[in-house]
C-alpha cells in the first residue's frame, strides 16, 4: 500500500526549478525529533558498551581478533557512497531532474542492500565459528550493536523503496518526503561511522 503524505503546495518541485522555502533544514520537524530520539537511544548502547569494555578490556581485545577490520572498512566506504548518491538524488530531484535523481537513488539503495548482504555473510561466518550472542560480553555488544543498527538500515530501504516510486510516478515528486528519507539514511550511515571504530579500530 503506498503510504499517504500531507501535500502542500510547496511539497511539490516544478521540473527546472529548485523548490523555494524558508525552511532552514531540510524535510520535516518529526524527522529531526525522531533522528535526536534514535541518537539519544544509540548513546545508551554505546556507553553501556564502553562501560563494559573497561570492566573486561581483556576480554574485548581478544574477541576483536574474530572480526575483519578489513570487511569492516569496506561495509563503511559502501555505506559512505550510498549516502553520497542520496544526497545526488536530493540534489538532482531539487533541480528537476527525475531521471538522474532516480537512477542515484537506485545506486543509493544498491549500496545499502550491498551492506545487508556483507552483514549477512559476515554473521554467518561468526555464527559457524560458534561465536554467539551468549558467547562472551563482547559478542553480546557485538550482535546487538549490529542488529539494532542493521533493522534499521533495513527499514532505510523500505523508505527508498518508497521514495523511488515518488520519483517514478509520472508527476512531481514530494519534496518535503524526499528529504525526510534522506534525513532518515543519513542518520543511519553516520550511526554506522560510529560503531565501525567502536566494534572493529579500538584497542
Amino acid at each position: 500500500m503506498h503510504a499517504s503524505f500531507p501535500v502542500e503546495e510547496r511539497d511539490i518541485l516544478i521540473p527546472g526549478r529548485e523548490r523555494e522555502t524558508n525552511q532552514q533544514i531540510p524535510g520535516d520537524p518529526s524527522i529531526w525529533v525522531f533522528v535526536i530520539g534514535e541518537m539519544v537511544a544509540f548513546s545508551c548502547y554505546f556507553a553501556a558498551y564502553m562501560w563494559d569494555r573497561g570492566q573486561h578490556h581483556g576480554l574485548f581485545l581478544q574477541a576483536q581478533r574474530d572480526l575483519s577490520q578489513n570487511v569492516a572498512a569496506l561495509n563503511t566506504l559502501v555505506l559512505l557512497a550510498s549516502s553520497l548518491f542520496i544526497a545526488l538524488s536530493v540534489h538532482a530531484t531539487r533541480a528537476g531532474d527525475f531521471a538522474i535523481a532516480s537512477r542515484f537513488l537506485t545506486l543509493g539503495g544498491t549500496c545499502g542492500a550491498a551492506f545487508v548482504v556483507s552483514k549477512a555473510f559476515e554473521w554467518s561466518s561468526k555464527l559457524a565459528q560458534g561465536l554467539t550472542l551468549g558467547s562472551n560480553a563482547f559478542f553480546m555488544h557485538y550482535y546487538m550493536l549490529t542488529g539494532v543498527h542493521l533493522f534499521h538500515v533495513l527499514l532505510g530501504l523500505v523508505f527508498l523503496g518508497i521514495l523511488w516510486r515518488e520519483l517514478n510516478k509520472g508527476s512531481p515528486p514530494r519534496a518535503r518526503l524526499m528529504e525526510v528519507g534522506a534525513t532518515y539514511w543519513h542518520m543511519v550511515d553516520f550511526l554506522w561511522i560510529i560503531i565501525f571504530p567502536l566494534l572493529y579500530l579500538m584497542r
